[in-house]
């Protein structure tokens, strides 16, 4: 049996996810989480096969999630997402995702995408690929995208100095860079930028 975890935060996909694909006679759905950390947590605890991640959850998105279950022996992660944009791929595939599809996937061919990644394939929607060959790479640096990151989930710069251990005036150093880098008038359209570049 194919052990399998869910995560999504709709909690109709969820359960949409889990009841399509406990009726494969080789994959068990052993838990489904609604968020990034439960993902985590929960792989820790079933170790298991493949774990199916939504892009955008709270707390840990799914690629960040993806990134701390693949560093600690969890289990193989696919990203399933409805705003696939080849920012993200690049992203993906850099915290060694073994998947990545879109929610549009029909349920069976998701049976056999985790079936090829719990074999040790990977997979990558064809049509995300292609577009990913044509992107322009991220200009941030990586602490730029840190910051810019949590500036998108709505923290101010003295909380992400905070949570990043930085000094508050290196936070707005590398707000400025990111916001001039990208043309923005504000650290808030830096962020939205980057976000619909698919760069955090």
């Amino acid at each position: 049996m194919i052990r399998t975890i869910i995560a999504d935060d709709e909690e109709l996909i969820r359960g949409a996810l889990a009841a399509l694909l406990s009726l494969e006679p080789d994959i068990e759905v052993v838990a489904d989480v609604s968020n990034g950390v439960a993902a985590v947590s929960t792989a820790q605890v079933h170790g298991p096969d493949v774990v199916l991640l939504d892009l955008e959850m709270p707390e840990l998105d799914g690629i960040e999630a993806a990134r701390e279950i693949h560093s600690a022996g969890s289990g193989r992660a696919i990203i399933v997402t409805r705003h696939a944009r080849p920012g993200t791929l690049k992203r993906a595939l850099a915290a060694n995702v073994s998947g990545f599809v879109p929610k549009s996937t029909p349920a069976s061919k998701l049976a056999t995408i985790i079936r090829s990644v719990a074999d040790g394939e990977r997979y990558i929607d064809v049509h995300l690929a292609a577009a990913a060959l044509t992107e322009p790479e991220s200009p941030l640096t990586a602490r730029e995208t840190d910051v810019l990151r949590l500036t998108h989930q709505g923290l101010a710069t003295k909380q992400i100095a905070k949570g990043l251990g930085l000094a508050h005036g290196t936070v707005r150093n590398h707000l400025s860079s990111a916001m001039a880098k990208l043309h923005a008038a504000t650290r808030t359209e830096a962020a939205v930028t980057a976000h619909r570049s698919g760069w955090i």
